[in-house]
């Protein structure tokens, strides 16, 4: 045995620490370069704003080392062990990795958000430091330890998808199938990652495992399919792309920036397929133990983002919320680029969910909502003198069933990211307000706008809590106005015609 290699306990988790603070502020290379592309040829005007978001929030990051993306996700580790490695400790694997994964999460310069619910089916609790992670180890010939650490949000994760097909299905229809119903809760630009084969829940993990290769369609569109697994990752992702849905699902060209497919043998009855797409705060990073001590990470070249500097629209309307009228939400027209001033409230889930059950209960709330308007939003916690950390929308679909019961209580106004259900459009006409939509995967750049920040109910459920913002010039999008016009539905649909009838994709 005495070839055997031993890996500390505290290197493994030093290691493990080090790569999620890393990704939690520098978007890989790859994903930076490819949306730099993509931010050159988008002809979509709203598209071309939000990809200039994503580009300055990411510099600004990388330079203040503080999250790209306020939802700093569930912690996914892939291990690859050397079979001549023996690890130094009395503790499990997933014991030495989660103690990883709360250095990284409380870390006091950049404290990351705790998203990590136990008991999920029921009480919900927050096992406050985003513990545990979900780990998968594969044991392989040799002496290192191969370790892939992914941190995925839950807007993109929430919209895997994943099919046990006949034989005969076809795999792109499939996913083209699948392209409405995800909407832009995902934040698109991203990726999508496919898994084709083995078992359901085999299936699921090549997806999941195939996002985190680097991105490559550019030079593999150059040189040309050598396969057809790479014809169908070709023809995926054209396919998709002429779909118009755009970032952040305001019509343009760039909708996925690379397609992966991962695929294993499966029985001769089936065959399963599974989609998960990773967001434009893509966040992954892969290092090696050798047993010489931790694994670190090399700091990228700030020269190497993208020369883009996001600046507010020169057309954008100013809006006071401290006067907001029924009047002035009204002359809103959808597609508006709006910059708010002045105070909002904020609330998600938790929070809408207990003003529910204190409305059903017959209990006053402690916050009026009438006249303002609310943001769909569970901040970081702020370091080093900030007023609040990183702050981006989450996704509204899912305060939708809310929505009738809060504009009883008077508000004007709704901001969050991605589209609303066709419900929660015909509520909003009816009531004639408006909602809003913020960048997502701009987190950073959205908090600059933020200066000050107080809890003012609900204060146990955390990042989830009601606050008061005080906002200046605040970029948003109107996606739905008071007559029910969706952005989301017909900027989409203007770009899939636009591609089709002028062969604008046809060039790449």
């Amino acid at each position: 045995m005495s070839d055997m290699v031993t890996i500390r306990e505290d290197d493994l988790i030093e290691t493990i620490a080090d790569a999620l603070q890393y990704i939690s502020y520098y978007h890989p290379m790859d994903y930076i370069q490819a949306l730099g592309e993509a931010y050159k040829a988008e002809q979509g005007p709203a598209a071309k704003d939000a990809i200039a978001q994503i580009l300055t929030n990411s510099r600004m990051c990388a330079e203040g080392h503080r999250p790209i993306c306020q939802d700093t996700g569930i912690v996914n580790v892939f291990l690859k062990w050397g079979q001549q490695c023996r690890i130094e400790s009395d503790k499990s694997l997933q014991e030495v990795v989660d103690e990883g994964v709360r250095r990284a999460y409380n870390h006091p310069d950049n404290k990351l958000r705790a998203s990590i619910l136990a008991d999920p089916a029921f009480t919900r609790r927050n096992t406050r430091d985003n513990t545990p992670c979900v780990l998968s180890v594969e044991m392989v010939p040799g002496k290192t330890v191969g370790i892939d650490v992914a941190a995925k949000g839950g807007g993109s994760e929430n919209k895997s998808k994943f099919k046990m097909m006949n034989p005969s299905d076809n795999i792109i229809d499939w996913v083209l199938e699948q392209i409405p119903s995800m909407g832009a809760g995902w934040c698109p630009p991203g990726m999508l990652g496919i898994g084709i084969g083995g078992t359901a829940e085999h299936c699921i993990k090549l997806a999941k495992q195939s996002l985190m290769e680097p991105i490559d369609m550019a030079q593999l569109k150059a040189r040309g399919a050598q396969s057809d697994l790479e014809q169908l990752r070709i023809d995926i992702f054209d396919a998709v792309n002429a779909q118009g849905v755009g970032a952040q699902g305001l019509g343009g060209l760039s909708t996925v920036l690379d397609v992966k497919i991962l695929d294993w043998p499966c029985h001769a009855a089936g065959k399963p397929v599974a989609m998960i797409p990773n967001c434009a705060a893509t966040r992954h990073a892969h290092v090696t133990l050798d047993g010489s001590g931790p694994a670190y990470l090399p700091q990228p070249d700030l020269d190497a983002w993208p020369d883009v500097h996001w600046e507010p629209d020169a057309e954008a309307k100013r809006v006071d919320l401290d006067k907001l009228t029924k009047e002035e939400v009204e002359s809103w027209n959808h597609g508006d680029r709006l910059l708010l001033s002045g105070k909002m409230l904020t609330g998600r889930d938790a929070a809408h969910k207990r003003i529910k059950d204190m409305l059903d209960a017959g209990e006053e709330l402690p916050v009026s909502f009438k006249g303002r308007a609310i943001y769909y939003v569970g901040p970081v916690d702020p370091v080093m003198g900030e007023v609040v950390g990183p702050a981006g929308p989450t996704t509204a679909t899912r305060m939708d069933k809310f929505t009738e019961m809060m504009l009883d209580q008077g508000l004007l106004a709704m901001i969050g990211k991605a589209e609303r259900g066709a419900d929660a459009v015909e509520v909003i006409s009816r009531f004639k307000v408006a909602y809003l939509m913020a960048t997502g995967g701009a987190a950073y750049l959205v908090a600059r706008a933020i200066k000050e920040s107080k809890v003012v109910a609900f204060e146990d459920l955390g990042m989830e809590a009601i606050y008061e913002f005080t906002v200046k010039d605040m970029p948003v999008t109107v996606a739905v106005d008071s007559e029910g016009n969706n952005v989301h539905t017909l900027a989409p649909l203007h770009w899939r015609e636009k591609i089709r009838e002028e062969g604008l994709l046809g060039a790449k």
